[in-house]
């Protein structure tokens, strides 16, 4: 053992290398690159993906709290890290819109800890830099511990936690966040001044101040608001109707914004209107700087939560794409990649990224071949970051939030899969309706752990309370199905065969033998009293001990649908046993008459089954 153990820890060269190659897995496929057949399709994908970040990358710091150029950092670093890191080949890594509220809501909070305005009426704060830089410092702290998180997941091989995220879990959060973002617009869809809520029931609290100040609506924004609104869906679902004849995507949400920063600048909107605009944006990038170590304490619960959904989402697209394309990914590498993503940009002023369903999907429909494309992408994030930063002054907000809005249309359109989901399976939509209303009403966090408890006290129910049948044969086959469910199925003679759809243990041992004796009509315990009183009363015969609707001579346990019992469940099919050859012994008659045996059914697992005559 102890040489076990030493070999095991010993470093070679050849140990070295491969620890190498695994950590940045880069060095194994980029090698084997095959230029002339994935070269186009990465441009390709890669150029597109770069022009749609830029506007998201502006638009999702509103979510983040953050001023539009730490969301470009952002996105730069996340794709070339991804490339050396990362084991899908087609997933695209960057700011995501549920990561950025949820960074955001700790970064206000902090603030307001801090004793700052986060009123939109009060620039002062920010026009001596004092409230950018205490966000900052907020969001690269919040950060970092996000990505330590990660890297201690990926250590310590924690990957099985997405297991018990699941998908009505997962879509429930995304579609209550979604909510959440949506309402956190609204006061720049229609140019109002309204505090930024923050703690539990923010949604309500802030659709209480928007309808007390909706006087105060800026008309310039809501035109602006409408006519945005009204191209941007327009284009998106054209796109839709058309992506089959469409080679890429249309880059409306760079249109709108060139066209609207156009019309800003030299309509003086600002001046004129009093519009809120993006402000000055500054080119180049900022020195590195250490994060705040003693604020990675105050943020190390909220981080927790961000550092599980990063890795779920970017894990659960990474493992679609896999499948899709016929290669494989690892888990706990992908935290690792994800880790990184956010350890090394914490440096560099970034906040938390993950993997996006939407930019992911249009990656794999422009032709992406390998990560080439995401180091493409992180090309045109950095032209704009070196020269064309400054162009985006007079951008206005609403147009901002009109890009984010309209980016949600997946996850509010899940509205609509509600009855269809309800048919499908009851439990699950209501898995997804107390998740995404906690999400929605309380908190993104608490509602991603009430999804996740929620949805375990269901299993337990499941499998405290689950379904019970019994069987018919299917005629002219030796196969079975339940014979309420359905029709035309052929009893066999005197045999009942009873099935139990979950495992079988202490918690559901008295549900079993409930179901048992209730689909059966039949009580072993009372058949054994019911025989003793005959026996003392002696007015009844032989023929008359087992009631006249017990109409079969054997019972069957189908133990096909329980995938494992504890040692409860074995001691109740020696109770059943025992119960039968108690109410045999009971009359002291012939043996044969209540034989007891064992009985293998459809090769499955053997069962205890007994034949009373």
């Amino acid at each position: 053992m102890l040489a076990k153990l030493r070999k095991s820890c010993s470093c070679t060269p050849k140990k070295l290398k491969n620890f190498v190659m695994d950590f940045l897995p880069v060095l194994r496929w980029l090698p084997k690159y095959q230029c002339k057949e994935y070269i186009w399709g990465d441009v390709m994908s890669g150029l597109v993906i770069g022009i749609i970040l830029v506007p998201q990358a502006i638009a999702y710091s509103l979510l983040a709290g953050l001023k539009p150029i730490y969301s470009l950092y952002t996105s730069f670093f996340a794709n070339i890290i991804y490339f050396l890191m990362g084991t899908s080949r087609h997933v695209s890594v960057g700011i995501f819109s549920l990561i950025s509220l949820m960074v955001g809501q700790v970064v206000d909070r902090e603030l307001l800890l801090a004793g700052f305005d986060l009123n939109d009426d009060a620039p002062s704060a920010w026009g001596d830099g004092s409230l950018q830089n205490d966000s900052q410092s907020n969001s690269t702290a919040f950060n970092l511990t996000v990505a330590g998180m990660n890297v201690l997941m990926g250590i310590f091989r924690l990957g099985f936690v997405s297991m018990y995220l699941s998908e009505s879990v997962l879509d429930g959060f995304a579609t209550g966040a979604s909510l959440t973002i949506l309402t956190a617009q609204v006061k720049y869809l229609i140019g109002i001044k309204i505090p930024r809520s923050q703690g539990h029931g923010m949604l309500v609290i802030t659709w209480i101040n928007i309808f007390r100040n909706i006087s105060q609506a800026n008309l310039c924004d809501v035109i602006t608001s409408a006519i945005c609104i009204m191209v941007l869906v327009t284009a998106k679902e054209l796109g839709d109707r058309y992506k089959h004849k469409l080679k890429f995507p249309l880059p409306t949400e760079l249109v709108v914004i060139v066209v609207a920063t156009l019309v800003s600048h030299y309509g003086k909107l600002n001046e004129v209107y009093a519009s809120s605009v993006s402000g000055a944006i500054p080119t180049g990038f900022i020195p590195p700087k250490v994060p705040h170590f003693n604020l990675m304490l105050r943020v190390a619960v909220d981080a927790l939560p961000l550092a599980v959904v990063s890795f779920v989402f970017t894990v659960s697209l990474s493992e679609m794409c896999a499948k899709k394309y016929a290669y494989t990914i690892r888990a706990n590498q992908e935290m690792f990649a994800v880790g990184f993503c956010n350890i090394i940009p914490s440096f560099f002023h970034s906040f938390a990224t993950s993997a996006a369903l939407a930019k992911t999907l249009v990656k794999t429909s422009t032709g992406c071949q390998t990560q080439v494309s995401g180091v493409i992408s992180a090309m045109v994030v950095l032209l704009v970051l070196l020269f064309l930063a400054p162009l985006f002054y007079s951008l206005q907000k609403c147009v901002l939030a009109c890009i984010i809005i309209v980016s949600l249309r997946g996850a509010l359109r899940k509205f609509q899969d509600v009855p269809a989901r309800y048919h499908v399976n009851k439990v699950d939509t209501l898995i997804w309706v107390v998740t995404m209303s906690a999400s929605a009403l309380i908190s993104t966090e608490i509602g991603l752990l009430v999804g996740i408890v929620f949805s375990m006290l269901c299993i337990i129910v499941r499998t405290q309370q689950p379904r019970t049948t019994l069987l018919g044969q299917i005629q002219n086959t030796s196969f079975y199905e339940d014979d309420l469910e359905y029709e035309n199925l052929s009893s066999v003679p005197k045999v009942k065969i009873f099935r139990f759809e979950a495992p079988l243990y202490y918690a559901n041992r008295n549900y079993f033998l409930k179901s048992l004796y209730r689909l059966t009509n039949l009580d072993p315990n009372l058949e054994a009293a019911r025989r003793k009183k005959y026996e003392k009363e002696k007015q009844e015969t032989t023929l008359q001990l087992v009631p006249k609707q017990n109409d079969f001579q054997a019972l069957v346990v189908d133990c096909s649908s329980i995938s494992f019992l504890d040692t409860t469940g074995e001691m109740l099919f020696y109770s059943i046993h025992n119960a039968v050859q108690f109410a045999k012994d009971q009359k002291n008659h012939d043996p044969s008459q209540v034989p007891f045996k064992t009985i293998i059914f459809k090769n499955y697992c053997c069962v205890t089954g007994f034949i009373l005559q």
